[in-house]
């Protein structure tokens, strides 16, 4: 029995150094293994001599800590609320337009909403957010270049995303990593994407697992997808199954037809589960929408490829 283990259930004992034994008194303060949270230690030698020892358990215990932080139901997606009507974005990316002017991202029932009241009084365009008025082109890169020397993680997100469109990987990589450092979780779903791929870096399937991850643990219902039909060659269906019940619970269509049509199969999916997906999605797809919104549509049309 090792120094930290308690006599009647073999629980590490936090009131010693794992180590040495040393308990923790005014003038020692030990610290827990960031790691796995199951053991203190007195000082990193300590740490280290016990390493060997504590290496299972220590990884074990991680991995059911991550596990626990990944298949939490976020509150929400990563795209959040609209800051003027308060309201959860949607994912479709034709609904809603990111301002360069202050790096809010408004949704189109507000934005028809704000325009047409200022075509009403006979004003010019401005930003419905911060009330500046509509850039030029230039003045967009200007603007977008300003937040980035901020520090402005959905400005560095964004121009990394217009580099990589362009098919400059390397400063699409750079600005991506900056903002996923920030706690973008875009970024992080952009660079998953490029170690996937290969683009600008080399083909690394940990790193490519570990940005989707944490771009799901942020509420991204597509890193979520993509993880799941990674996972799913991985550790099977029940896990990837985990991964799409909470996509679908945030209104992503892909997740639910998987659902669907595992459900069809054999129904490996069962009755009540899929019962449940379908309410969440319904619940998760109406929560973005409002009579503003509806009325946008009529009067934004998205842009379409040509065939």
């Amino acid at each position: 029995m090792t120094i930290t283990e308690d006599n009647n259930n073999n629980e590490p004992d936090t009131s010693c150094c794992a180590s040495c034994g040393t308990a923790e008194v005014d003038d020692i303060a030990l610290k827990k293994c960031t790691a796995c949270y199951l053991v203190r230690y007195c000082g990193v030698k300590c740490q280290r001599e016990h390493r060997p020892q504590h290496k299972r358990a220590c990884k074990k215990r991680a991995a059911e800590l991550r596990d626990e932080l990944l298949f939490k139901q976020p509150e929400s997606t990563h795209h959040g609320d609209c800051p003027i009507c308060l309201l959860p974005l949607p994912l479709d990316l034709d609904c809603y337009t990111m301002r360069s002017c202050c790096s809010k991202i408004v949704c189109d029932g507000c934005s028809v909403a704000f325009t047409m009241q200022q075509m009403q009084q006979m004003l010019d365009e401005k930003c419905p957010f911060c009330r500046k008025p509509v850039p030029t082109e230039e003045e967009n890169i200007r603007y977008r270049m300003k937040r980035i020397e901020a520090n402005d993680p959905i400005a560095m997100c964004q121009e990394g995303t217009r580099s990589y469109a362009k098919g400059d990987y390397s400063s699409a990589f750079e600005y991506l990593s900056k903002a996923a450092k920030l706690g973008n979780v875009e970024a992080h779903y952009g660079l998953a994407g490029m170690y996937g791929d290969g683009h600008s870096v080399e083909k690394d399937e940990k790193k490519e697992i570990y940005h989707y991850e944490e771009a799901a643990i942020g509420g991204h219902p597509s890193a979520r997808f993509n993880l799941a039909l990674i996972d799913r060659n991985r550790y099977g269906r029940d896990r990837a199954t985990k991964h799409h019940i909470i996509a679908a619970g945030q209104g992503h269509d892909g997740s639910l037809t998987w659902l669907l049509e595992n459900h069809r199969r054999g129904g490996f999916v069962k009755k009540e589960v899929l019962g449940a997906a379908l309410r969440a999605h319904q619940a998760a797809v109406d929560a973005t929408k409002s009579p503003q919104r509806e009325e946008a549509k009529k009067y934004v049309s998205p842009i379409k490829p040509t065939a």
